[in-house]
């Protein structure tokens, strides 16, 4: 009798397992039951701003959700010192050209040997150098928007001394945003770049055009999934990146 239970329970656990799996299966993919597929949007380009020297900050002028355009000074430093190190440099590198100017000339009357010659030279490149790298260091004393977005974080403040490579600024592209899904593999039968499809957004309650601007290079063996983004069609200045929603595509 105890023989004849346990095997009964274990046919009973044979044939409940291929639906515990199947279940298991459905609720990998992302889609609802009426083919809608979860979404999340992100930002094209998202940075954190560092300093490439060291320096005390003379302007901060974008705080945490400002926006700002392509160009705008995002953060200054005070270059007074690294300003008269250039000029320095400057005058070290008119001088030395002047000087094999003239040992050029005292040459060719033999008047100098072409060892004096040669070293005015060098010292006129190094010279030349020098003023290269300080006006590279002067530049970087001021870092401009690589883009038009808006301030996530701003992790300094106006008169601190920051490092070289201490994080100044967080900023985010929200001109471009892109749609984030996770679809099931067999999607890919249909699924090519350029297909349309609707975008329900949650926290504003809108429905919004897109179209598949990339498709995952590999599929996820495990949940035979992939990953697609989708461009959005048109000027949205209203979403913001991590906004989430529904997309639906059209049927085959």
């Amino acid at each position: 009798m105890k023989l004849r239970s346990m095997a009964f329970g274990y046919i009973v656990f044979l044939a409940m397992w291929p639906t515990q799996q199947g279940n298991a299966a459905d609720q990998s993919h992302p889609a609802a039951d009426d083919g809608r597929i979860r979404v999340q949007l992100v930002s094209r380009d998202e940075v954190e701003l560092s300093s490439e020297i060291a320096g005390k900050i003379a302007t901060l002028p974008f705080r945490d959700g400002d926006a700002f355009h392509v160009g705008q000074t995002l953060v200054s430093l005070d270059c007074a010192l690294y300003d008269a190190q250039l000029h320095k440099a400057q005058a070290e590198s008119e001088a030395a050209q002047e000087l094999l100017q003239a040992d050029t000339k005292l040459a060719q009357f033999h008047s100098v040997g072409e060892l004096e010659v040669a070293q005015a030279r060098g010292k006129a490149k190094g010279s030349a150098a020098e003023v290269a790298y300080m006006q590279a260091t002067v530049h970087n004393c001021v870092i401009s928007a690589p883009f038009s977005g808006r301030v996530v974080k701003r992790t300094t403040a106006p008169d601190q001394f920051v490092e070289a490579g201490k994080p100044l600024l967080t900023i985010v592209d929200t001109g471009h945003l892109e749609l984030k899904m996770i679809v099931p593999s067999k999607w890919l039968t249909w699924m090519k770049p350029g297909r349309p499809l609707t975008v329900q957004v949650d926290e504003v309650g809108k429905t919004y055009d897109a179209r598949v601007a990339r498709i995952g290079a590999r599929v996820d063996p495990v949940t035979q999934t992939v990953d697609v983004t989708a461009a959005l069609v048109g000027d949205v200045p209203e979403l913001l990146p991590g906004m989430s929603g529904w997309a639906t595509f059209a049927k085959p």
